[in-house]
Protein backbone atom coordinates (compact mmCIF):
# COMPACT_ATOMS: atom_id res chain seq x y z
CA UNK A 1 0.00 0.00 0.00
CA UNK A 2 2.68 2.30 1.30
CA UNK A 3 5.17 1.48 -1.85
CA UNK A 4 2.46 2.27 -4.10
CA UNK A 5 1.77 5.88 -3.08
CA UNK A 6 5.42 6.42 -3.08
CA UNK A 7 5.76 5.52 -6.88
CA UNK A 8 4.10 8.96 -6.80
CA UNK A 9 6.40 11.57 -7.82
CA UNK A 10 4.80 14.58 -6.43
CA UNK A 11 3.71 12.55 -3.29
CA UNK A 12 7.39 11.31 -2.82
CA UNK A 13 9.11 15.01 -3.31
CA UNK A 14 6.22 16.34 -0.83
CA UNK A 15 6.71 14.19 2.31
CA UNK A 16 10.89 14.15 1.66
CA UNK A 17 11.01 17.91 1.54
CA UNK A 18 8.32 18.55 4.29
CA UNK A 19 9.86 15.70 6.86
CA UNK A 20 13.47 17.03 6.14
CA UNK A 21 12.36 21.00 6.45
CA UNK A 22 10.62 19.66 9.84
CA UNK A 23 13.80 18.13 11.44
CA UNK A 24 15.66 21.40 10.49
CA UNK A 25 12.61 23.21 12.15
CA UNK A 26 12.89 20.90 15.29
CA UNK A 27 16.84 21.62 15.49
CA UNK A 28 17.09 25.04 14.93
CA UNK A 29 14.10 25.65 17.81
CA UNK A 30 16.30 23.67 20.36
CA UNK A 31 19.55 25.41 18.92
CA UNK A 32 18.28 29.08 19.63
CA UNK A 33 16.84 28.40 23.35
CA UNK A 34 20.79 26.58 24.38
CA UNK A 35 22.09 29.40 22.44
CA UNK A 36 20.29 32.04 24.27
CA UNK A 37 21.01 30.52 27.41
CA UNK A 38 24.73 29.79 26.23
CA UNK A 39 24.95 33.86 25.35
CA UNK A 40 23.06 35.44 28.35
CA UNK A 41 23.00 32.33 31.02
CA UNK A 42 19.17 33.65 32.20
CA UNK A 43 16.20 32.03 32.65
CA UNK A 44 14.38 35.21 31.66
CA UNK A 45 15.89 35.66 28.30
CA UNK A 46 15.50 32.04 27.54
CA UNK A 47 12.46 32.13 28.13
CA UNK A 48 11.71 35.61 26.15
CA UNK A 49 13.31 33.31 22.92
CA UNK A 50 11.21 30.88 23.53
CA UNK A 51 8.25 33.73 23.32
CA UNK A 52 9.53 34.60 19.86
CA UNK A 53 9.27 31.14 18.77
CA UNK A 54 5.59 30.92 19.45
CA UNK A 55 4.16 34.56 19.18
CA UNK A 56 4.70 35.10 15.33
CA UNK A 57 2.13 32.17 14.98
CA UNK A 58 -0.57 34.13 17.08
CA UNK A 59 0.38 37.38 15.62
CA UNK A 60 0.80 36.09 11.84
CA UNK A 61 -0.94 32.83 11.86
CA UNK A 62 -3.86 33.92 9.99
CA UNK A 63 -2.56 36.39 7.41
CA UNK A 64 -0.13 33.37 6.51
CA UNK A 65 -2.78 31.10 5.20
CA UNK A 66 -4.27 34.12 3.32
CA UNK A 67 -1.36 34.94 1.34
CA UNK A 68 -0.97 30.83 0.91
CA UNK A 69 -4.32 31.25 -1.19
CA UNK A 70 -3.47 34.38 -2.74
CA UNK A 71 0.10 33.50 -4.56
CA UNK A 72 1.30 30.49 -6.74
CA UNK A 73 2.26 27.88 -3.61
CA UNK A 74 5.04 26.60 -4.87
CA UNK A 75 6.78 29.40 -5.75
CA UNK A 76 5.89 31.04 -2.77
CA UNK A 77 7.18 27.57 -0.91
CA UNK A 78 10.52 28.24 -2.46
CA UNK A 79 11.08 32.03 -1.96
CA UNK A 80 10.31 30.81 1.62
CA UNK A 81 12.85 28.38 2.02
CA UNK A 82 15.55 30.96 0.09
CA UNK A 83 14.73 33.22 2.81
CA UNK A 84 15.68 31.09 5.45
CA UNK A 85 19.19 29.41 4.73
CA UNK A 86 20.52 33.05 4.71
CA UNK A 87 19.19 33.72 7.79
CA UNK A 88 19.99 30.84 9.49
CA UNK A 89 23.43 30.27 8.46
CA UNK A 90 24.62 34.38 9.32
CA UNK A 91 23.96 32.97 12.82
CA UNK A 92 26.69 30.62 12.02
CA UNK A 93 28.95 33.17 10.20
CA UNK A 94 28.47 35.87 12.98
CA UNK A 95 29.00 33.26 16.07
CA UNK A 96 32.57 32.07 14.02
CA UNK A 97 33.63 36.05 14.15
CA UNK A 98 32.38 36.37 17.51
CA UNK A 99 30.44 38.90 16.46
CA UNK A 100 27.07 37.59 17.69
CA UNK A 101 24.81 39.07 20.11
CA UNK A 102 21.72 38.16 22.18
CA UNK A 103 19.06 40.78 20.30
CA UNK A 104 20.28 39.92 16.34
CA UNK A 105 19.99 35.71 17.70
CA UNK A 106 16.22 36.93 19.16
CA UNK A 107 15.41 38.99 15.95
CA UNK A 108 16.75 35.98 13.92
CA UNK A 109 14.62 33.92 15.38
CA UNK A 110 11.20 35.71 15.20
CA UNK A 111 11.67 35.97 11.53
CA UNK A 112 12.22 32.65 11.19
CA UNK A 113 9.10 31.35 12.57
CA UNK A 114 7.23 34.42 11.27
CA UNK A 115 8.34 33.16 7.52
CA UNK A 116 6.97 29.37 9.00
CA UNK A 117 3.75 31.06 9.62
CA UNK A 118 3.33 31.30 6.03
CA UNK A 119 5.41 28.23 4.98
CA UNK A 120 3.41 25.68 6.81
CA UNK A 121 -0.05 26.38 5.78
CA UNK A 122 1.10 26.59 2.41
CA UNK A 123 2.68 23.43 2.34
CA UNK A 124 -0.09 21.73 3.80
CA UNK A 125 -2.55 23.37 0.94
CA UNK A 126 -0.69 21.49 -1.36
CA UNK A 127 -1.07 17.99 -0.55
CA UNK A 128 -5.21 17.89 -1.24
CA UNK A 129 -3.83 19.00 -4.80
CA UNK A 130 -1.15 16.68 -5.56
CA UNK A 131 -3.50 13.61 -4.14
CA UNK A 132 -6.71 11.92 -5.33
CA UNK A 133 -9.41 11.40 -2.44
CA UNK A 134 -8.64 7.98 -2.15
CA UNK A 135 -4.70 8.56 -1.37
CA UNK A 136 -5.38 11.24 1.53
CA UNK A 137 -5.66 8.91 4.17
CA UNK A 138 -2.50 7.24 3.43
CA UNK A 139 -0.91 10.40 2.58
CA UNK A 140 -1.69 12.25 5.65
CA UNK A 141 -0.98 9.21 7.49
CA UNK A 142 3.08 8.90 6.12
CA UNK A 143 3.27 12.66 6.31
CA UNK A 144 1.80 12.48 10.47
CA UNK A 145 4.32 9.44 10.68
CA UNK A 146 7.47 11.26 9.54
CA UNK A 147 6.19 14.53 11.66
CA UNK A 148 5.96 12.20 15.21
CA UNK A 149 9.56 10.53 13.35
CA UNK A 150 11.29 13.92 13.34
CA UNK A 151 10.16 14.73 17.17
CA UNK A 152 11.46 11.16 18.20
CA UNK A 153 14.50 11.49 16.35
CA UNK A 154 15.37 15.47 16.58
CA UNK A 155 16.96 14.68 20.23
CA UNK A 156 18.91 11.71 19.38
CA UNK A 157 20.38 13.89 16.85
CA UNK A 158 20.73 16.96 18.91
CA UNK A 159 22.89 15.09 21.71
CA UNK A 160 25.25 13.87 18.65
CA UNK A 161 25.79 17.61 17.45
CA UNK A 162 26.50 19.16 20.93
CA UNK A 163 29.44 16.89 21.12
CA UNK A 164 30.65 19.39 18.28
CA UNK A 165 28.94 22.70 19.19
CA UNK A 166 25.28 24.17 19.44
CA UNK A 167 26.14 26.42 16.96
CA UNK A 168 26.17 23.43 14.11
CA UNK A 169 22.58 22.76 14.44
CA UNK A 170 22.35 25.65 11.84
CA UNK A 171 24.29 24.67 9.16
CA UNK A 172 22.00 21.45 9.16
CA UNK A 173 19.74 23.99 9.58
CA UNK A 174 20.52 25.33 6.41
CA UNK A 175 20.94 22.18 4.44
CA UNK A 176 17.51 21.02 5.50
CA UNK A 177 16.07 23.89 3.61
CA UNK A 178 18.39 23.98 0.70
CA UNK A 179 17.22 19.99 0.53
CA UNK A 180 13.80 21.30 0.85
CA UNK A 181 13.74 23.45 -2.16
CA UNK A 182 15.11 20.80 -3.97
CA UNK A 183 12.33 18.50 -3.38
CA UNK A 184 9.85 21.49 -3.85
CA UNK A 185 11.65 21.97 -7.69
CA UNK A 186 10.21 18.00 -7.82
CA UNK A 187 7.17 18.65 -7.14
CA UNK A 188 4.35 20.07 -10.24
CA UNK A 189 0.59 20.59 -10.22
CA UNK A 190 -1.60 22.84 -11.57
CA UNK A 191 -3.13 25.91 -9.25
CA UNK A 192 -6.79 27.45 -9.84
CA UNK A 193 -5.84 30.95 -10.91
CA UNK A 194 -7.38 33.56 -8.87
CA UNK A 195 -8.15 37.23 -9.28
CA UNK A 196 -8.50 38.99 -6.07
CA UNK A 197 -7.91 42.73 -4.48
CA UNK A 198 -4.59 42.15 -2.51
CA UNK A 199 -4.74 44.96 -0.68
CA UNK A 200 -3.62 45.13 3.33
CA UNK A 201 -7.81 45.59 3.73
CA UNK A 202 -8.01 42.77 1.69
CA UNK A 203 -6.00 40.74 3.72
CA UNK A 204 -8.64 41.28 7.16
CA UNK A 205 -11.43 40.61 4.77
CA UNK A 206 -10.42 37.53 3.33
CA UNK A 207 -9.97 36.50 6.95
CA UNK A 208 -13.30 37.92 8.00
CA UNK A 209 -14.93 36.10 4.36
CA UNK A 210 -13.02 32.99 5.99
CA UNK A 211 -14.26 32.82 9.12
CA UNK A 212 -17.84 33.82 8.08
CA UNK A 213 -17.55 30.95 5.75
CA UNK A 214 -16.93 27.95 8.23
CA UNK A 215 -19.19 29.21 10.52
CA UNK A 216 -21.75 28.45 7.80
CA UNK A 217 -20.35 24.92 7.12
CA UNK A 218 -21.74 22.72 10.21
CA UNK A 219 -19.10 20.30 10.23
CA UNK A 220 -15.71 23.10 9.86
CA UNK A 221 -17.18 24.76 12.70
CA UNK A 222 -17.85 21.78 15.02
CA UNK A 223 -14.58 20.55 14.23
CA UNK A 224 -13.01 24.25 14.96
CA UNK A 225 -14.81 24.73 18.56
CA UNK A 226 -14.29 20.81 19.37
CA UNK A 227 -10.65 20.68 18.62
CA UNK A 228 -9.49 24.20 20.52
CA UNK A 229 -11.46 22.77 23.86
CA UNK A 230 -9.65 19.36 23.50
CA UNK A 231 -6.44 21.12 22.93
CA UNK A 232 -7.16 23.41 25.84
CA UNK A 233 -8.21 20.65 28.02
CA UNK A 234 -5.16 18.45 27.00
CA UNK A 235 -1.91 20.93 26.81
CA UNK A 236 -1.30 21.61 30.57
CA UNK A 237 -1.99 17.89 31.63
CA UNK A 238 0.34 16.59 28.90
CA UNK A 239 3.21 19.13 28.77
CA UNK A 240 3.59 19.90 32.41
CA UNK A 241 1.33 18.10 34.44
CA UNK A 242 2.71 15.02 33.66
CA UNK A 243 6.19 16.17 34.21
CA UNK A 244 5.52 17.94 37.54
CA UNK A 245 3.29 14.58 38.64
CA UNK A 246 6.91 12.64 37.96
CA UNK A 247 8.34 14.41 40.08
CA UNK A 248 6.30 14.12 43.02
CA UNK A 249 6.30 9.88 42.42
CA UNK A 250 10.04 9.90 41.41
CA UNK A 251 13.27 11.38 42.01
CA UNK A 252 14.02 10.89 38.38
CA UNK A 253 11.26 12.87 36.85
CA UNK A 254 13.11 13.77 33.65
CA UNK A 255 14.02 10.76 32.52
CA UNK A 256 10.82 9.13 33.33
CA UNK A 257 9.11 11.64 31.15
CA UNK A 258 12.01 11.39 28.04
CA UNK A 259 11.28 7.73 28.20
CA UNK A 260 7.31 8.34 28.27
CA UNK A 261 7.30 10.62 25.25
CA UNK A 262 9.37 7.87 23.44
CA UNK A 263 6.77 5.60 24.33
CA UNK A 264 4.12 7.94 23.37
CA UNK A 265 5.71 8.82 20.17
CA UNK A 266 5.88 5.01 19.33
CA UNK A 267 2.52 4.40 19.85
CA UNK A 268 1.28 7.63 17.44
CA UNK A 269 4.07 6.22 14.89
CA UNK A 270 2.41 2.68 15.01
CA UNK A 271 -1.13 3.99 15.05
CA UNK A 272 -0.41 6.29 11.73
CA UNK A 273 0.93 3.13 10.46
CA UNK A 274 -1.95 1.23 11.00
CA UNK A 275 -4.84 3.49 10.18
CA UNK A 276 -5.00 3.11 6.73
CA UNK A 277 -5.07 -0.56 7.02
CA UNK A 278 -8.42 -0.29 8.41
CA UNK A 279 -10.11 3.10 7.68
CA UNK A 280 -9.83 4.50 4.45
CA UNK A 281 -12.90 7.46 4.63
CA UNK A 282 -12.58 9.94 7.68
CA UNK A 283 -15.46 11.33 9.26
CA UNK A 284 -16.38 13.41 11.84
CA UNK A 285 -17.19 10.46 14.18
CA UNK A 286 -14.27 8.56 13.53
CA UNK A 287 -12.76 12.40 14.66
CA UNK A 288 -15.07 12.30 17.20
CA UNK A 289 -13.76 8.50 18.33
CA UNK A 290 -10.04 9.72 18.30
CA UNK A 291 -11.29 12.34 20.96
CA UNK A 292 -12.45 9.89 23.40
CA UNK A 293 -9.99 7.58 23.55
CA UNK A 294 -7.49 10.60 23.78
CA UNK A 295 -9.69 11.92 27.07
CA UNK A 296 -9.89 8.65 28.19
CA UNK A 297 -6.03 8.21 28.31
CA UNK A 298 -5.73 11.22 30.24
CA UNK A 299 -8.52 10.19 32.53
CA UNK A 300 -6.96 6.73 33.21
CA UNK A 301 -3.50 8.20 34.37
CA UNK A 302 -5.27 11.05 36.04
CA UNK A 303 -7.39 8.22 38.10
CA UNK A 304 -4.40 5.56 39.28
CA UNK A 305 -1.59 8.20 39.41
CA UNK A 306 1.08 5.47 39.39
CA UNK A 307 3.85 5.94 37.17
CA UNK A 308 3.28 2.56 35.46
CA UNK A 309 -0.42 3.93 34.78
CA UNK A 310 1.26 6.68 33.30
CA UNK A 311 2.74 4.74 30.37
CA UNK A 312 -0.69 3.11 29.66
CA UNK A 313 -2.42 6.16 29.52
CA UNK A 314 0.23 7.53 26.82
CA UNK A 315 -0.10 4.68 24.97
CA UNK A 316 -3.76 5.25 25.16
CA UNK A 317 -3.43 8.77 24.41
CA UNK A 318 -0.78 7.66 21.61
CA UNK A 319 -3.43 5.92 19.85
CA UNK A 320 -6.16 8.51 20.05
CA UNK A 321 -4.90 11.67 19.40
CA UNK A 322 -3.66 10.82 15.65
CA UNK A 323 -7.03 9.22 14.89
CA UNK A 324 -8.29 12.33 15.88
CA UNK A 325 -5.51 14.50 14.10
CA UNK A 326 -5.75 12.44 10.90
CA UNK A 327 -9.56 12.66 10.64
CA UNK A 328 -9.56 16.38 11.20
CA UNK A 329 -7.14 17.29 8.81
CA UNK A 330 -8.54 14.89 5.94
CA UNK A 331 -12.24 16.66 6.61
CA UNK A 332 -10.61 20.17 5.77
CA UNK A 333 -8.95 18.77 3.05
CA UNK A 334 -12.43 17.26 1.64
CA UNK A 335 -14.83 20.41 2.99
CA UNK A 336 -12.82 23.31 2.03
CA UNK A 337 -12.45 24.57 -1.61
CA UNK A 338 -9.19 24.82 -2.42
CA UNK A 339 -8.83 28.47 -2.78
CA UNK A 340 -9.72 28.58 1.21
CA UNK A 341 -6.99 25.30 1.88
CA UNK A 342 -4.56 28.29 3.54
CA UNK A 343 -6.72 29.95 5.19
CA UNK A 344 -8.61 26.48 6.88
CA UNK A 345 -5.01 25.26 7.74
CA UNK A 346 -3.81 28.53 9.23
CA UNK A 347 -6.68 29.56 10.98
CA UNK A 348 -6.22 25.47 12.35
CA UNK A 349 -2.82 25.99 13.14
CA UNK A 350 -4.20 29.78 14.76
CA UNK A 351 -6.45 27.96 17.35
CA UNK A 352 -4.26 25.34 18.55
CA UNK A 353 -1.37 27.99 19.41
CA UNK A 354 -4.14 30.17 21.13
CA UNK A 355 -5.68 26.71 22.95
CA UNK A 356 -1.90 25.79 24.16
CA UNK A 357 -1.24 29.36 25.27
CA UNK A 358 -4.34 29.84 27.15
CA UNK A 359 -4.11 26.25 28.52
CA UNK A 360 -0.76 27.19 29.62
CA UNK A 361 -1.65 30.05 31.54
CA UNK A 362 -4.87 29.35 33.15
CA UNK A 363 -3.36 25.89 34.57
CA UNK A 364 -0.36 27.56 35.65
CA UNK A 365 -2.49 29.30 37.88
CA UNK A 366 -4.97 27.26 38.59
CA UNK A 367 -2.38 24.16 39.99
CA UNK A 368 -1.46 26.68 42.69
CA UNK A 369 -5.14 25.52 44.45
CA UNK A 370 -6.06 22.10 42.59
CA UNK A 371 -3.71 19.42 43.00
CA UNK A 372 -2.51 18.07 39.82
CA UNK A 373 -4.39 14.68 39.80
CA UNK A 374 -7.64 16.34 40.15
CA UNK A 375 -6.61 18.35 37.40
CA UNK A 376 -5.97 15.35 34.96
CA UNK A 377 -8.76 13.68 36.19
CA UNK A 378 -11.26 16.86 35.34
CA UNK A 379 -9.38 17.40 31.96
CA UNK A 380 -9.58 13.85 30.65
CA UNK A 381 -13.36 13.41 31.58
CA UNK A 382 -14.38 17.00 30.05
CA UNK A 383 -12.80 15.62 27.00
CA UNK A 384 -14.77 12.38 27.18
CA UNK A 385 -17.99 14.20 27.95
CA UNK A 386 -17.51 16.48 24.75
CA UNK A 387 -16.67 13.65 22.28
CA UNK A 388 -19.50 11.55 23.77
CA UNK A 389 -21.91 14.72 23.62
CA UNK A 390 -21.31 15.45 20.20
CA UNK A 391 -20.77 11.85 18.76
CA UNK A 392 -24.58 11.25 20.06
CA UNK A 393 -25.99 14.36 18.61
CA UNK A 394 -24.78 13.57 15.51
CA UNK A 395 -25.99 9.89 15.20
CA UNK A 396 -29.50 11.49 17.09
CA UNK A 397 -29.80 13.61 14.27
CA UNK A 398 -28.37 11.35 11.27
CA UNK A 399 -30.98 8.87 12.44
CA UNK A 400 -34.12 11.72 12.23
CA UNK A 401 -32.76 12.74 8.56
CA UNK A 402 -32.82 8.68 7.59
CA UNK A 403 -36.28 8.27 9.43
CA UNK A 404 -37.82 11.51 7.68
CA UNK A 405 -36.44 10.43 4.29
CA UNK A 406 -38.81 8.80 1.67
CA UNK A 407 -38.00 5.05 1.08
CA UNK A 408 -36.93 4.15 -2.22
CA UNK A 409 -38.19 0.47 -2.83
CA UNK A 410 -36.83 -0.29 -6.03
CA UNK A 411 -33.43 0.22 -5.41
Amino acid sequence: MYKELLQNKNIRYYLIGGGISRLGDMLSGMAFLFLAYEITESTIYTTAMAIAETAPYLLFGLIGGVVADWLPRKKLLITLDLLRIPLIFSIFLLHRFNLLDYYYLLIVSFAIQTIGCFFNPTHRAILPIITEPEERSLTNSLNDTLGRGVTVLSPVISVWLLTYGTIYFFIIDALTYLISVICLLQVHFTEIKQEVNKSVKGVFFAIAEFFTWAKRNITIRQLFTITFLIVFFNTWVWEVGLLLALSQLSGKSEELYAILQGVFGGAVILTNIAIPYFIKKMTMKIYLTGAFIWGAGITYYGIFYQIEHFFIGAILVGIGLPISSLARVYLIQSLVPENKLGRAFSSNAFLLYLANTISLLFYGMLVYFVPIQWLMIGSGIIIVIVSIAVLLTITIKHAKLSWRSPINFLK
